[in-house]
């Protein structure tokens, strides 16, 4: 079977240490240890460094199940980041021949797994001139289409990678409904939750339905990346499959990671940590809006309703993976090509750093791409780097 490379993790590995300026990202930047634990660094010192509790410290568990609906420490799963909880998901629910929906432009994490699996993978678009709403009479087609398939998931990621949409409470329900109708597990990734700009944190599809693994970490909505901290809230049955799975992977995640996380969870330093996201997170879209205003039609965007990310158009002559390889080159600034998170002419480009940072990068890139317009088309495509340049 051939082998699909996870291409946005890839390009980011790649070239995200040869830039001046990384905006391909999808977190804020990041919060340091100092943030977390202040002047007091004695629990952290003093933690011995024994193998930790595999399936995470029972504090941490107790204080994740806390953020969902009558959950236990024993729905909790705490893994090496969202990935690896993604990657479980798909080990555990998963085998060749199982239909599979995602929905695009999104985190293609999921579609990489499936496919590698050997799963029928079919894609359910997000529509940019209905602020990327999600077609869901399209949703159950083609849930319908794949009947014959023994398993089958809706993978969902909500708020949206790239896009910042947000799913409404009936939205959800007729995903839930759709789901059950079909007997396929729901697949949700929430990653994103707490980085509303507006009202209410998005609700998480726990307790809405028996067949559903919900999928969470501190690296966007915390901007602490770097702990690698995430987890899965399941049944008690399910958690266990993907506990079996956990200790062939990684064993368990590392324990200092665990005892930072089970700081930044405390709800007072939980809530200083998302409002300072949302603080970048704003200052960072405003700067955005303003210098798409002034690119002379090159760029266009639709503001989100949350995450740092933004999904920009670009009205421009060429596709997005190379349009970014000649940002890079030109700029030395990492953007992510929407060609890898499934939808072409556009950039995901991450604005939740300091002010300084962002106009800085922006103004770069508003120098490259004003380079384009000196070359004719027919110049600009032959010239400009491919997807496969160093």
């Amino acid at each position: 079977m051939d082998f699909h490379n996870f291409e946005l993790e890839r390009f980011q590995s790649q070239f995200e240490r040869t830039v001046d300026y990384n905006l391909a990202d999808s977190s804020v930047e990041c919060a340091g240890v100092r943030d977390l634990l202040g002047d007091e660094a004695a629990p952290l010192l003093a933690l011995p460094l024994y193998y930790p509790e595999v399936n995470g410290t029972g504090l941490l568990r107790e204080r994740i199940a806390g953020l969902y609906p009558d959950a236990k420490a024993s729905n909790v799963l705490v893994t090496v980041g969202a990935a690896q909880a993604n990657w479980m998901v798909a080990a555990t629910l998963l085998g060749p021949g199982d239909g599979v929906i995602t929905i695009s432009p999104g985190y293609r994490q999921i579609w990489g797994l499936a496919t590698n699996i050997g799963c029928t993978v079919k894609e359910v678009r997000l529509h940019p001139d209905d602020n990327w709403r999600l077609d869901l009479d399209e949703l159950e087609d083609q849930l319908q289409s794949l009947a014959s398939a023994r398993t089958k998931m809706v993978a969902v990621v909500n708020p949206n990678n790239p896009t910042g949409s947000i799913l409404s409470a009936s939205e959800m329900e007729r995903i839930v409904n759709i789901c059950e109708k079909h007997g396929a597990w729901l697949h949700a990734d929430e990653v994103y939750r707490g980085t509303e700009f507006e009202g209410p944190p998005t609700p998480s599809f726990w307790g809405t339905y028996d067949k559903l693994v919900c999928v969470n970490s501190l690296s966007k909505a915390y901007g602490l990346a770097g702990l690698r901290i995430g987890w899965a809230v399941a049944s008690p049955e399910i958690v266990e499959s993907l506990w079996r799975r956990h200790e062939y992977a990684v064993i368990a995640a590392a324990g200092p990671s665990m005892l930072l996380a089970e700081i930044a969870l405390e709800p007072r330093k939980r809530q200083a940590l998302l409002d300072r996201q949302k603080r970048l997170s704003r200052e960072g879209h405003a700067l955005l809006q303003a210098w798409v205003h002034k690119q002379q039609g090159a760029f266009s965007v639709q503001p989100p309703a949350a995450t740092s990310i933004a999904f920009v158009r670009c009205h421009l002559p060429l596709d997005s993976v190379a349009l970014a390889h000649h940002i890079r080159t030109r700029a030395s600034v990492l953007v992510a090509p929407g060609a890898y998170l499934g939808t072409e002419n556009h950039l995901r480009i991450t604005v939740g750093y300091n002010a300084e940072k962002v106009q800085t990068a922006l103004g770069r890139i508003a120098g490259a791409v004003a380079e384009l317009a000196e070359l004719p088309k027919s110049r600009a495509k032959r010239e400009l780097p491919i997807a496969s340049s160093q």
